[in-house]
């Protein structure tokens, strides 16, 4: 069971985790400790074959504590911006595969935390937003890498210096989500996902996560070569014989 203080709950219904942000007066808003108790988890992960993460109350996350952040010097921010590096990388390059069910504000730092999952599930009431600009500031916690993956940079430049904000239906549209469900249906569903993707093959839902963004990065050439040495590296695990021949013989 977690700590009063916690600021991350974590139940376990093998083989899935359920991860939710747990500051909802704040609207889980990132502080130092929330931050911490994530990579925490990630580093040092259950048993588990796949995890959701949401967020308690109205909202996903609001972003950067920013109560933490007004007297930090410039080598104070970043540290702090290269913690947020190492937590979220540690989410991204986990494990184990993450499902974030986004309900509400995903802004700022928020969006920077759904970008780190590998799936996203947004319900209807959910929007998206850059506010960096307005706030004088910059995305410190990976969005500049990793939103600009999912959207492009035009479209995040834009957000940041507009401070225009996408709804949940946009965010599809334009490739920052993967799903939208109904207010109220995104855990039910985000869970569903997860079950289906913990039935996979461990060894395949690994090297999807580690191999695959690590390819999009590489020349074609390079990509090329490492795809077939992952290709061959899973073939020939037991389990994907198995599966193989399971599938030859009728069973799906």
């Amino acid at each position: 069971m977690p700590s009063a203080a916690s600021r991350v709950t974590v139940e376990i219904d093998p083989p899935i985790a359920h991860l939710r942000l747990d500051r909802a007066p704040k609207r889980n808003a990132l502080d130092d400790a929330t931050v911490a108790e994530l990579k925490a988890f990630f580093t040092a992960p259950p048993d588990v074959r796949a995890v959701v993460l949401d967020g308690a109350g109205d909202h996903f996350c609001a972003g950067l504590d920013l109560a933490e952040h007004v007297a930090r010097t410039a080598r104070d921010v970043t540290a702090h911006s290269r913690g947020w590096h190492a937590a979220f990388d540690a989410i991204q390059f986990g494990p184990f595969p993450v499902v974030a069910v986004i309900r509400g504000a995903a802004v700022g730092g928020g969006f920077e935390l759904a970008a780190a999952a590998h799936v996203r599930v947004a319900e209807r009431s959910a929007f998206f937003g850059l506010p960096e600009g307005q706030r004088g500031i910059f995305l410190g916690g990976g969005g500049s890498v990793r939103i600009t993956r999912l959207i492009g940079t035009s479209r995040v430049l834009e957000m940041m210096l507009t401070g225009r904000r996408y709804s949940a239906v946009d965010a599809e549209r334009i490739g920052a989500v993967h799903y939208v469900v109904d207010d109220g249906a995104g855990l039910a569903f985000g869970m569903q996902l997860a079950r289906a993707i913990a039935g996979n093959a461990a060894h395949s839902n690994y090297a999807i996560m580690q191999a695959l963004p690590r390819i999009a990065e590489m020349t074609p050439a390079e990509g090329l070569f490492a795809e077939a040495m992952t290709a061959s590296l899973m073939a020939t695990e037991d389990e994907s014989r198995e599966r193989i021949a399971a599938f030859l013989g009728g069973k799906r």
